[in-house]
């Protein structure tokens, strides 16, 4: 098929989600018929991705109209050296209300015929390809059996990671992205000792039309997801704080904070995993931040039993910073595109009792007076204004804030929080797009809630 209604999700997962969205408050509050609707759209819009790409421009190093030229010369230079018969120009706006984003327009889904040349790649390649990229060699799973270089092929997502790598063909549950021109022999790309590098498939007619951004200004234009660049702002890290980022790979969120602050101060990046951690720092150097200080730590064990603590690093006294932010592990049931999902109820619910553990640490690393701000990029009620619920509950020191810029809506009915409560949540819900705009409406007005799925509160500790 060409086009992919809905995300494909286990019955127990979807009679999960469904049972959420049609919660007993939300019934009685926009009815039986429209909480279907809802619902409905929410798993069509997940499958498919946003109708723009965000740009967090570094505003830290050039103003954000020197960048929006500096992006539209380079796209230009793009578009003259494509193969591709079709002209892209794409269009580049500033976000009204957010000063460090440009939008461009994505085109599509577009009628883009299949060829019986076929090439299957993972579902994450099959995303990223969604989103503008090219195939890179690593994420083709199946080739024809005598494929080169400069032969035109169509290009397939396997939905349920059932393709054998080195396969010449696959029926299984796939989905057509877009064609494109192969860059490698077959051979080059399963026939060799060392792991295949660099574009296997450059595509020439995606089925959404977006420009590459591989390459592309590196140290001035990040792309990031519009809410991710949101929490930045809501955090508002100040000149001369200590701010904790205690979740921080990939390291956007962390250097986003670093700049915001004017890149004075002290930024400390935690994650789990050694080669994330190497990559927050590479990120950081070739953006010139030098506040951000990154460790391999667990940040459950981040709290300091000692009411001083010699090191530099991590575990830390408590009440060590002026900010926290918790962007917390989660099941991601909002990232876009993702047109399916092979997670078990049970992985999906084994997050809530991280995220709280997480929390605990947060709050005792949180100064009296300080700002923790909490975040997901899941739909669920259990992870988000659940959590909120709890926490309120749980550390009578904290109090809900509210949030500025507040682009998204407010929190979702079912949780037990008040109406007050309530809107000072931001849930990002990508299907109230066809209730709250038309698609035909300015740019910057279907960005706003044209996102992935993302959940934002924001508290003071007392």
């Amino acid at each position: 098929m060409s086009i992919f209604p809905r995300i494909s999700l286990r019955p127990e997962v979807t009679e999960y989600l469904k049972n959420v969205f049609l919660n007993k408050e939300v019934l009685a509050a926009v009815g039986q018929q429209e909480a279907e609707s809802r619902f409905h759209k929410l798993l069509i819009c997940l499958s498919h991705p946003p109708s723009y790409t965000c740009v967090r421009a570094s505003t830290h190093l050039a103003s954000l109209e020197e960048i929006r030229h500096k992006l539209g010369e380079e796209l230009k230079k793009q578009q003259m050296c494509s193969s591709s018969a079709e002209e892209f120009s794409p269009q580049i706006l500033p976000h009204p209300q957010i000063p460090d984003v440009l939008l461009l327009p994505v085109h599509g889904p577009r009628p883009v015929k299949q060829l019986s040349s076929e090439v299957v790649v993972g579902a994450q390649c099959g995303s990223a390809v969604l989103r503008g990229a090219h195939v890179f060699a690593p994420g083709i799973l199946a080739s024809p059996k005598y494929m080169k270089a400069g032969d035109v092929v169509s290009v397939f997502s396997d939905l349920e990671g059932r393709c054998t790598r080195g396969a010449t063909s696959f029926q299984g549950n796939k989905v057509f992205v877009g064609n494109g021109v192969a860059e490698m022999d077959r051979s080059s790309i399963f026939c060799t000792d060392e792991p295949p590098k660099g574009i296997g498939v450059r595509m020439v007619e995606p089925l959404y039309q977006s420009p590459s951004f591989d390459g592309v200004l590196p140290n001035l234009a990040f792309l990031q997801n519009l809410p991710s660049v949101v929490v930045g702002h809501v955090l508002g890290p100040r000149p001369g704080e200590r701010i904790l980022d205690m979740c921080a790979a990939p390291g956007g969120k962390t250097c986003h904070i670093a700049a915001v602050m004017g890149d004075q101060g002290e930024v400390v990046a935690l994650d789990r995993i050694r080669n994330k951690i190497d990559r927050i720092r590479q990120n950081a150097q070739m953006l010139h931040l030098r506040s951000i200080k990154a460790y391999c730590f667990n940040s459950i064990q981040a709290v300091s039993s000692e009411a001083a603590h010699e090191t530099e690093g991590p575990p830390f006294p408590p009440e060590s910073f002026d900010r926290v932010l918790l962007d917390a592990p989660c099941s991601g049931l909002g990232q876009r595109p993702n047109m399916a999902s092979t997670w078990s109820l049970k992985e999906i619910r084994s997050y809530q009792p991280l995220q709280r553990k997480l929390f605990h640490a947060a709050v005792h690393l949180l100064k009296k007076g300080g700002v923790l701000v909490y975040s997901t990029c899941t739909v669920t009620l259990a992870e988000n204004e659940e959590q909120v619920a709890w926490a309120l509950d749980t550390f009578p020191c904290l109090t809900l804030q509210p949030q500025e810029p507040h682009i998204g809506a407010e929190g979702m009915l079912g949780a037990g929080l008040s109406p007050e409560q309530l809107r000072l949540l931001q849930r990002f819900s990508p299907e109230l797009i066809w209730d709250q705009t038309e698609t035909t409406a300015p740019l910057p007005c279907r960005a706003d809630r044209d996102t992935i799925g993302f959940f934002i509160a924001k508290f003071l500790k007392n």
